[in-house]
């Protein structure tokens, strides 16, 4: 009976040890392709304070930033609270933190050279080349 009771215990035990591993959190994480955009849109913002923070000395006193940031939160329809939850986990997480930073730098390149394309620049960021014709003088 003793047996029993000892080896019913440890099941009990590890069953829920498994458990807990298994509901560790993860499920409320946001995914790397959301997180990219909400965090590609917070240094948006990020830009944005920084330049009308050089033009307007009071905007600091406004806390300016942290409403762009709660426009942006509205806008991806989460809260703040689940950001920082999901960004506090990719920062324990450094794999995912460096996917996650990568993935951004891709989707960044992308949008810079889409706006490129957008308002006509080509997509280029280096200078155009000089052909042998067009360098002579006329």
């Amino acid at each position: 009976m003793y047996t029993r009771t000892l080896i019913l215990f440890f099941l009990i035990t590890i069953g829920g040890l498994l458990a807990a591993c298994k509901g560790g959190g993860n499920e409320q994480v946001l995914s790397i392709n959301q997180m990219k955009v909400i965090v590609w849109d917070m240094l948006k913002a990020d830009e944005l304070y920084a330049v009308q923070q050089g033009k307007d000395s009071t905007i600091r006193i406004q806390k300016k930033n942290l409403t762009y940031y709660e426009t942006i939160f509205a806008y991806h329809k989460i809260s703040r609270t689940t950001f920082y939850k999901a960004f506090a986990y990719y920062e324990a997480h450094p794999l995912q933190m460096k996917e996650l930073i990568d993935t951004l730098d891709q989707y960044a390149t992308r949008e810079k050279n889409r706006s490129f394309q957008r308002y006509g620049q080509g997509g280029s960021t280096s200078a155009p080349a000089v052909s042998a014709d067009s360098a002579r003088k006329p």
